[in-house]
C-alpha cells in the first residue's frame, strides 16, 4: 500500500484514479489545482505524484519546478495530458519527471506506471538509507581502521513483515435458492465467489484478476455491474 497524490483539474478523472488505485489498496489524495497539491505535499511527502500538466492556475510543469527549486521534488511524479507536445513531455523528464502517459490512459498502462513509479521510489529511499561508512585511519598503528560500518537504522535491522490475509484460508461454502431465476443464481454465486476472493486477497483487483484468470477491465466491468466494492470489502475483512 502506498500513499499517492492525483492532481487534475478535471472532477471525473481523479475519481477515476482515485477508484482504481483505492481498488489496488493504495491511500489516494486528489487536488484539483496547483495550490491544493502544494498544501498537501506540504503537509505529508506522498510514494508517488500523477500530475496533470494543463490546470487553469498554474500549469503541472511549472510546479514540478517549483517543487525542484524548493528541494521538495524527491518523490516520483508521473505527468499526464491529453494535450501536450513532445517537447512539454522531454522538458517535464528533464526537470525530474519520471514518466508521462498521454490521456486517455489505459488501465494497463497506468497501472505499470504507477508500479514503475513505486519501485524506483523504494530504490531510493533504500540508498538513502544504507549506513555510511567510517572513514579508514591511514597511518595511525595505535588506533584499529574503522572500517566498520555505522549501525543499522530500525527499518534495517526489522524488515516488513507481510500482512497477514484478511480472511482466513477456510472455504467459503456459498448457499442459494434454487427456486430463484437463472440470472439472479448466477448474480449471487459470481458476487459471492468476487468478495470471497477479493477478501482472501485484501481487495488487491491485480491478484484477483490473476487468480480468477479475468482480465482487470473485464473485472472491473463485472464488479461493478454485480455492485461488488472492493475497497469496503478489503477494509470488512470480509
Amino acid at each position: 500500500m502506498a500513499n499517492i497524490l492525483v492532481v487534475d483539474d478535471e472532477m471525473g478523472i481523479r475519481e477515476l484514479l482515485s477508484e482504481i488505485l483505492g481498488d489496488e489498496g493504495h491511500v489516494v489524495a486528489t487536488a484539483e489545482n496547483a495550490q491544493q497539491a502544494r498544501e498537501l505535499r506540504a503537509a505529508a511527502k506522498p510514494d508517488l505524484v500523477l500530475l496533470d500538466i494543463w490546470m487553469p492556475d498554474t500549469d503541472g510543469v511549472t510546479l514540478l519546478k517549483e517543487w525542484q527549486r524548493d528541494g521538495m521534488l524527491t518523490m516520483p511524479v508521473i505527468m499526464m495530458s491529453g494535450h501536450a507536445t513532445i517537447d512539454t513531455a522531454v522538458e517535464a523528464t528533464r526537470i525530474g519527471a519520471l514518466n508521462f502517459l498521454e490521456k486517455p490512459i489505459s488501465l494497463q498502462k497506468l497501472l505499470k506506471a504507477v508500479q514503475q513509479g513505486l519501485t524506483r521510489g523504494q530504490e531510493v529511499t533504500r540508498i538513502a538509507s544504507m549506513p555510511v561508512r567510517a572513514p579508514i585511519a591511514a597511518t595511525d598503528h595505535h588506533h584499529a581502521p574503522l572500517d566498520k560500518a555505522l549501525p543499522a537504522t530500525s527499518s534495517q535491522m526489522y524488515p516488513p513483515i507481510a500482512s497477514a490475509p484478511l480472511m482466513s484460508a477456510d472455504t467459503q461454502f456459498f448457499t442459494a435458492s434454487f427456486e430463484l431465476p437463472l440470472r439472479e443464481a448466477r448474480d449471487a454465486f459470481e458476487r459471492a465467489y468476487f468478495e470471497h476472493h477479493l477478501g482472501q486477497e485484501g481487495g488487491s483487483m491485480t491478484r484477483v484478476a490473476e487468480k480468477t484468470g479475468l482480465e482487470r477491465t473485464h473485472l472491473y466491468r463485472k464488479l461493478k455491474q454485480l455492485g461488488v466494492e472492493p475497497g469496503k470489502i478489503a477494509k470488512k475483512g470480509v
